[in-house]
């Protein structure tokens, strides 16, 4: 996947003061209480980095707040905050998650907390948050999760065939493009059989506790949590 620089962001002397005046006014919004929020990406943490930021940052292009993409100063100033708050901020979650919050009015902040693993795993839970992630989706164009599942050695996502992936469900793509596994997409869960589980910026892959760990299927959903969790884990 191409990475996003700041060249494709700004080109010239005027975009790039345009910038810097833009990160200034950032700055200063972080320092009192943002509007209410129209937009809240939650990304996993690995050693005070964000992993897969330029999927992140790839996904964020395709979002709408307000019914608007953002701003190309928005998307340069996310990843280059990401990248120097984090290795530079002074706080304990070294492998939290960096929440990045954009309000009604466009102005945006970052935090990081704690990482909390899902409570629960069974296939109704992870339907439920599928089903709330798409609610959102059907407002910025992008679910943070998705539901997912294995068939016959097919991966199949629920998402509409237009619709940009979610940082995490690109990795989980491209790892099935490396074994030759065909990927698919319908419209609703009830489409999916076989192995499920879900996939999630926050929480990365997660199967359904009903999975059978000794079934072919599992065993290709387990080789894309083990993908995500080695990435997670380089330093």
């Amino acid at each position: 996947m191409p990475q996003i620089d700041d060249a494709e962001l700004f080109g010239n002397a005027e975009d790039q003061r345009a910038y810097e005046d833009f990160c200034a006014n950032q700055e200063a919004v972080e320092k009192f209480t943002l509007d209410k929020p129209a937009l809240i990406c939650r990304w996993r943490m690995s050693n005070k980095k964000v992993p897969m930021l330029n999927r992140h940052i790839r996904a964020l292009s395709e979002r709408l707040v307000q019914g608007e993409p953002l701003t190309h100063n928005m998307l340069s100033w996310a990843k280059q905050h990401v990248e120097w708050s984090l290795a530079e901020g002074d706080y304990t979650a070294h492998d939290g998650v960096l929440m990045l919050v954009i309000d009604v009015n466009g102005n945006a902040a970052m935090t990081v907390g704690e990482y909390e693993p899902l409570a629960d795993t069974s296939a109704k839970a992870l339907r439920a948050r599928s089903a709330e992630a798409r609610s959102e989706a059907d407002e910025t164009g992008v679910a943070p999760e998705l539901l997912a599942a294995v068939n016959n050695g097919e991966l199949t996502f629920v998402a509409p065939t237009d619709e940009c992936l979610c940082g995490t469900a690109t990795l989980i793509e491209q790892l099935a493009q490396t074994k030759g596994i065909p990927v698919t997409r319908v419209d609703i869960p009830a489409q999916l059989k076989g192995a499920l589980f879900l996939v999630s910026d926050e929480h990365g892959v997660v199967p359904a506790t009903e999975t059978d760990a000794a079934d072919a299927d599992a065993a290709t959903v387990a080789f894309f949590a083990d993908g995500y969790e080695k990435l997670r884990a380089r330093r």
